[in-house]
């Protein structure tokens, strides 16, 4: 939530590992790169959202960390309410916790 709420697509783009895939919440385009993922948070910044973890269900291993659950996106822009699925895995990359 933090990332998101700067409001700035490089920023959160910054928060994902050089090798990593994103399934977005709101499209349907796989993006595996910076440009793609930047991409996409330009758009859905622009909603505003703010998001609110329901179900979390996390493992730790040496230099990863899974979290799966549930979440629900509040769009400050237009109020709606999108709930879905997430699974990130995060990797210790360049002295940082990056999504995978």
């Amino acid at each position: 939530n933090d990332a998101l709420a700067t409001l700035d697509p490089k920023k959160v783009a910054w928060r994902y590992a050089k090798e990593s895939v994103l399934l977005p919440t709101v499209s349907d385009t796989p993006r595996t790169d910076f440009a793609s993922i930047e991409d996409y948070f330009v758009n859905f910044l622009k909603l505003k959202p703010q998001g609110e973890i329901i179900d979390s269900n996390v493992v730790i291993g040496h230099n990863w960390a899974q979290d799966c659950g549930i979440y629900e996106f509040t769009m400050g822009a237009t109020g709606k309410k999108v709930k879905g699925r997430y699974s990130f895995i995060y990797v210790h990359e360049d002295g940082e916790w990056k999504i995978s």
